[in-house]
């Protein structure tokens, strides 16, 4: 039988492992990217899986004052696009993590 100063040191160990494996997750969800497009392809913008915006590029076509308000939601729709994409994979990413672990499936760990 395991002592008790045994057993929280294994469960340190296990939750340093397990703390590690989330730095990881997390650190490859930034580097991870997805692309929202809106307007059929007019208005797109690349994000990491974790929401950062890392690119926006506008068909020349819309660059045109009398359009400003139909740019700016375009823009927002291609953003919430690549909004959802990021949110995706960082499910698919954390339930992979998770497995990796032997967590129970939809155990809840902080992103």
């Amino acid at each position: 039988m395991k002592s008790m100063e045994e057993m929280i040191k294994a469960a340190q160990s296990a939750a340093e492992t397990i703390q590690k494996q989330l730095t990881e997750t997390q650190s490859k969800l930034d580097a991870l990217e997805v692309e929202g497009v809106s307007g059929g392809g007019l208005v797109k913008i690349r994000a990491s899986a974790k929401g950062r915006v890392i690119a926006v590029a506008i068909d020349d076509s819309l660059i045109q004052p009398a359009d400003k308000q139909m740019l700016e939601d375009l823009i927002a729709a291609a953003f919430n696009d690549a909004r959802a994409k990021a949110d995706e994979v960082a499910s698919r990413e954390m339930a992979n993590a998770q497995q990796g672990m032997g967590l129970p499936p939809g155990f809840k760990l902080p992103f």
